[in-house]
């Protein structure tokens, strides 16, 4: 019941994003990425007849994907631009969801960067991811630590090692590198 109302209310935010910018996402997607989102958003149809030149493989539509919980780990993986994700937290959030964490993934070949949020319900088993993909060369998105305190620590964290820079937070100084830190350790072209 959690999931099929949460999976409305984060349907609504793709209703205000642009079709252009749907398609530029869409494009800006890693394969690898795509990939593994289509292969656990996409349920297998069933083989028919014919040659593969012959079937069209299904493209799923833009919005929460539910995914194999077993497979994947959550039950909702939901992609968005930088500029919906604090509407996206804010309902999740008022549905009692709790942060679980906040983290990067560099995808240099894309020249992007991913940021993965995982929020999770206390009352029931209701797993829900949010991405959002950002410009590597300008990797920024807005704070939901005005939301979620405890998205400080984690903020500062993600921004520590994939220098991701969270507009609006309070304190992004980093957390486990040094002050005087110029570089970030988990971005793929990062040299010790």
């Amino acid at each position: 019941m959690m999931l099929a109302k949460i999976k409305e209310a984060l349907a609504e935010l793709y209703e205000e994003i642009p079709a252009a910018a749907e398609t530029a996402a869409a494009e800006a997607v890693p394969e690898e990425a795509a990939a593994e989102q289509a292969d656990a958003a996409i349920p297998e149809a069933p083989e028919e007849a014919g040659t593969e030149e012959e079937a069209e493989e299904p493209v799923a539509p833009p919005g929460p994907k539910e995914t194999d919980y077993v497979a994947t780990g959550y039950h909702l993986d939901t992609a968005l631009p930088p500029e919906k994700i604090v509407a996206a937290v804010e309902i999740l959030n008022r549905e009692d969801f709790f942060l679980e964490t906040i983290t990067g993934v560099d995808w240099i070949d894309a020249q992007q960067l991913e940021v993965v949020y995982d929020f999770n319900h206390f009352d029931e088993n209701c797993r829900v991811v949010l991405r959002s993909m950002l410009d590597r060369s300008k990797p920024e998105i807005p704070t939901i630590s005005d939301i979620y305190q405890g998205a400080n620590w984690h903020e500062r964290e993600t921004h520590d090692f994939f220098g991701i820079v969270f507009t609006g937070h309070p304190n992004l100084e980093p957390l486990l590198l040094p002050e005087d830190a110029d570089f970030h350790p988990l971005l793929k072209d990062f040299k010790a």
